[in-house]
């Protein structure tokens, strides 16, 4: 069977990393390449052995040798391009974050219409840990209640994409406070409207980027979520818990796990997570180990793939509701910040 072939549209540092991912999925195949600059696309695809080199994503989207796009530029520019290949029969594997909800439900919107797949680059939903912690979270700790989440990566050159406000204009926000909102979306589930979001703020002078913030989302069935997010700590924290009526989930590693997330790769960590309940003390806590033959990232790519050929399936459209629902809550929470 032919593979499933993907064109990259931006050879950054982002796409460098996960060609890594690609050439370990077995459904696929990154046949082109194209970037801002030429010469850059064509190092990259010297680098990785790709076979196809263009000048403009214009040309890239045009071509019958690709199946879809992994879209891996700023997101001040991902609009233009989802929509324009999703017209044109592509399939698209985008990075978030998405400047919007108006951006993305666009984007979503034009997957649909052309009965094309739409898939954002959130690698723990898709790691085996996420769905049995789904399963099995209403007979280990009842109904969710709370999700408490910390993401903090250590980053201090202002020069990076990440502080550019025009190119990324959500800043941290984007970039980090997406998965503490996915991880609501993924794990609390809740089943009313906000009620209110507070949120506070921390700025860079030099670039005036939100470099860390912090609050909490109360929803009007009482659940309610705290987060923490930012680049201006010195260590990298990716701590989850998940807190039922009858006990609670712990996580160290939501976002990029210990042993086979993207910048980690401990083959002798057993994958899994913390089980307490009650009074118990530390000595009785469980550790509930899960089992994964392939890293999180690659698992996604062969998903993407998979749903390419029902692109109108429940999984499809879940998927699509999911990046919906968490870009929704992520342009409340930076609206908190911005108030702040």
């Amino acid at each position: 069977m032919d593979k499933f072939k993907i064109g990259i549209i931006g050879a950054g540092g982002i796409a460098d990393v996960m060609m890594g991912a690609f050439k370990l999925a077995t459904n696929v195949e990154v046949s082109a390449v194209t970037s801002r600059r030429l010469e850059t696309a064509t190092m990259f695809a010297d680098k990785h052995n790709i076979s196809e080199v263009y000048p403009s994503w214009q040309e890239m989207i045009l071509s019958k040798n690709i199946d879809a796009i992994y879209v891996a530029t700023p997101s001040n520019i991902k609009e233009e391009i989802c929509i324009a290949a999703a017209g044109l029969g592509k399939h698209i594997l985008a990075e978030k974050p998405f400047v919007s909800f108006s951006s993305l439900e666009k984007i979503t919107n034009a997957c649909r219409s052309n009965s094309v797949a739409f898939l954002d680059g959130t690698h723990f939903v898709h790691n085996p840990r996420t769905k049995q912690i789904k399963d099995n979270m209403a007979s280990e700790i009842g109904s969710p209640k709370v999700v408490r989440s910390t993401f903090y990566y250590p980053l201090e050159d202002t020069s990076n994409i990440r502080f550019d406000v025009f190119k990324e204009p959500l800043t941290s926000v984007g970039d980090l406070g997406w998965y503490n909102i996915r991880a609501i979306v993924e794990f609390l589930d809740p089943e009313t409207e906000i009620l209110n979001v507070k949120a506070s703020r921390e700025v860079d002078n030099e670039t005036g980027a939100i470099v860390r913030a912090g609050g909490i989302i109360t929803y009007k069935d009482g659940k309610t979520s705290t987060f923490d997010f930012g680049f201006d700590l010195g260590v990298c924290l990716m701590d989850l818990d998940i807190i039922g009526d009858r006990g609670l989930i712990r996580l160290d590693d939501f976002v990029l796990d210990w042993k086979s997330g993207l910048g980690f790769d401990n083959k002798e960590h057993v994958l899994g997570y913390s089980l307490r309940q009650g009074m118990e003390e530390p000595k009785d806590w469980t550790y509930m180990p899960v089992q994964s033959e392939k890293p999180q990232a690659v698992i996604m790519i062969e998903n993407f793939a998979k749903m390419a050929t029902d692109p109108s399936g429940n999984e499809a459209i879940a998927s699509i509701n999911a990046s919906l629902k968490t870009q929704k809550i992520l342009d409340a929470v930076f609206e908190a910040c911005d108030e702040n």
